[in-house]
């Protein structure tokens, strides 16, 4: 499934971290994506972004999202902003809470579908 309008990649977002789902996950980014990694790094590209993601989903993570605002430029560029919770099994099988506000740049395909080029889920605390 596709996004059709710039919010719902945060919708798939989460239902393919929730599913486990990591080549879905992966498809919803450009090619030459930019993740910004809670460490501060950036993963780029599909690679990077599969094997960042892939660690992650050992985790089983449960996140919820919530977009708060959606700021576009023209038709085919757009940011979000969007406040997220999540729920990670730890080290030794205890959940962990986490939390972050983040701003993602979404751009229109020329199918007409939305994609994420820059996401930093940390950006805004």
């Amino acid at each position: 499934m596709s996004a059709r309008s710039a919010e719902e990649c945060d919708r798939l977002f989460g239902e393919h971290l929730n599913a486990g789902d990591l080549e879905s996950l992966v498809g919803l980014y450009e090619t030459g994506a930019s993740l910004v990694q809670q460490d501060g790094s950036v993963a780029t590209g599909h690679a990077a972004l599969r094997e960042a993601f892939r660690g992650f989903l050992a985790m089983q993570p449960k996140i919820r999202m919530n977009v708060l605002k959606v700021v576009k430029s023209g038709e085919a560029l757009a940011v979000l902003y969007n406040d997220w919770s999540m729920s990670v099994k730890g080290p030794d099988g205890q959940a962990v809470q986490m939390a972050g506000k983040a701003i993602e740049v979404v751009r229109r395909q020329p199918d007409g579908t939305w994609l994420f080029a820059v996401d930093d889920p940390f950006a805004r605390g």
